[in-house]
């Protein structure tokens, strides 16, 4: 279906590609995986044509299409939502153009062009277009009486769901996205989880979301060491697996024999665990000839993320009577909010508006005021943040090493040795702690609050969109930090296995008052009855 041959990229002396030769067959699903900056996107572009390689070329099939996630999302301001989404089949959309133009100077000289054109716009299943697409939209969430405007005039948000509309419609041969869960709620993302499992055609996806590949990948793409590994299997099994062979690699004097059974018996573990019964039974046979050799240890780098508590709360930890909050332009965010945070919690905060999350951190944690209501946190606690927008921390143009002492509380925290310690878990080592906080990238500047939240040791951990610019490594690492965290935890996410994984218990907020569930978050998300309350309370009155 696509195939890449000999491919090299090179950018000055950096080698990102060496002669990689890899094949993407019909009927799969390939998530591409790779460290920060180790060209994911890149290669999504050189498959698109949107980038040339600097050696080698890719094959598509002849007579197949070809579909990509655009990710400028102004791109189609000048044309409705409707016609936006159409234009994800070029073929389709410029006849239907050509056709138009015809009829707008008929004449009879062209009348047998116009007959010739509808012929093929007929077999492109063209009459449907309009329908198919609107279908696929209200899919999406995108309420009808939204098809006819222009993207110009539509909500940002709303404008990621057009888009992906755009690059599903008319069936591509080959679907390529590039995180395409972003922006996205978990309504959104489970739908489209669902429609690329039973997609027949081939896909190829970069996600920093591993429930998302988990649940719609059959094959990882695995972008290291300059070269691109196909492993049969999703994010999960190439993930235990690469530990497996690191294991594997470090005991040297364990038999062949034993190996051999130690893989086997992770197969076979991992083939009863396989979620999609769709993928199953193909997954099952390729992994029935996986041999100890066909998996390699990763040369990913894992941050050691560990949160160590100064003390152990009391049982009070902390309680909330009637809050509200509303918007900057004066929308109500959520109101009647009353929870009461026991030892041991780990709450998975929610809103469909993203706003009353933030709101409601930064009232808790005293930097905003609440409309109405009152909190009172327990005498023992002490909290640590991580906000959503972290601006605020990297104003001083100061090193590493200077920004984490800012936060130390003792002689022995201040020395540098101690300080480097804090940075060096979190992967920057040597020259790199004495980068200046002003340059850092999004992910360096989250792993920077990271360790100041590991120094600070509180027992309560806030934390608003935690995984934001972080990648798949971190993520895993931070995901098994909290889950091992002693203290209580109110965090939101839209990773779905953070959410679930970490969360035993589910606080929604809504503009009508707050949902609060023991559960965990799948079956918060699955449970029907929920779904219909959460409607209600969501719902505006006319």
């Amino acid at each position: 279906m696509l195939s890449v041959s000999n491919l090299s990229v090179q950018f000055g002396k950096r080698v990102l590609f060496d002669e990689v030769n890899v094949s993407f067959t019909q009927g799969n699903c390939y998530g591409v995986i790779g460290a920060n900056g180790a060209g994911k996107s890149t290669f999504l572009k050189i498959l698109s044509g949107q980038q040339d390689p600097t050696a080698g070329h890719v094959h598509l099939e002849p007579g197949k299409r070809m579909s990509i996630l655009e990710q400028n999302h102004n791109a189609y301001d000048e044309y409705t939502v409707l016609e936006t989404v159409v234009m994800g089949n070029k073929p389709l959309f410029s006849i239907k153009k050509e056709i138009d133009a015809l009829y707008a100077d008929y004449s009879d000289k062209n009348a047998d062009k116009i007959g010739e054109l509808q012929v093929r716009f007929e077999e492109m299943d063209g009459w449907n277009a309009e329908s198919n697409a609107a279908a696929l939209l209200s899919n999406l969430g995108i309420q009808e009486e939204l098809h006819h405007t222009a993207m110009a005039d539509v909500d940002s948000k709303l404008k990621v769901r057009v888009l992906l509309a755009q690059a599903l419609f008319g069936n591509p041969d080959v679907l390529i996205m590039d995180e395409p869960t972003n922006d996205l709620d978990y309504e959104t993302i489970s739908w489209l989880e669902n429609f690329l499992a039973d997609y027949e055609n081939t896909v190829i996806i970069v996600s920093h979301d591993r429930h998302f590949l988990d649940s719609v990948c059959t094959d990882i793409a695995d972008i290291d060491f300059g070269k691109i590994n196909l492993y049969s299997g999703n994010y999960t099994f190439w993930y235990e697996s690469s530990q497996l062979a690191a294991r594997q690699r470090a005991q040297q004097n364990k038999k062949a024999e034993e190996k051999a059974k130690e893989l086997q018996e992770f197969i076979m573990r991992f083939s009863a665990n396989v979620a999609k019964s769709k993928q199953a039974t193909s997954r099952k046979k390729m992994l029935s000839k996986l041999k100890i050799e066909d998996i390699k240890p990763s040369s990913r780098r894992y941050p050691a993320i560990i949160f160590d508590r100064e003390r152990e709360a009391g049982d009070q930890i902390l309680n909330i009577e009637g809050l509200a909050a509303t918007s900057d332009d004066g929308e109500l965010l959520f109101q009647n909010v009353n929870l009461n945070l026991a030892k041991g919690d780990k709450v998975a905060i929610i809103s469909r508006d993203s706003r009353a999350t933030t709101a409601f951190y930064e009232i808790i944690k005293g930097n905003k005021n609440a409309d109405k209501g009152e909190f009172q946190w327990g005498v023992t606690t002490n909290q640590s943040y991580l906000p959503a927008d972290n601006a605020g921390y990297f104003t001083e143009n100061i090193n590493l090493v200077d920004w984490l002492r800012q936060w130390a509380k003792t002689e022995e925290e201040r020395e540098e040795v101690y300080i480097r310690g804090f940075l060096g878990k979190m992967l920057f080592s040597g020259d790199e702690a004495l980068k200046k906080c002003t340059v850092l990238s999004g992910g360096e500047k989250v792993r920077c609050m990271l360790s100041r939240m590991m120094m600070l040791r509180a027992n309560v951990l806030m934390l608003d969109e935690p995984t934001n610019h972080l990648d798949l490594e971190s993520i895993t690492a931070f995901n098994n930090s909290l889950k091992n965290f002693k203290g209580s935890v109110l965090f939101t996410t839209h990773d779905h296995e953070f959410a679930h994984t970490v969360a035993n218990r589910i606080v929604e907020l809504t503009p009508k008052g707050n949902i609060d569930r023991y559960l965990t978050f799948d079956e918060y998300m699955s449970d029907k009855n929920l779904r219909e309350q959460r409607a209600k309370m969501y719902a505006v009155p006319v």
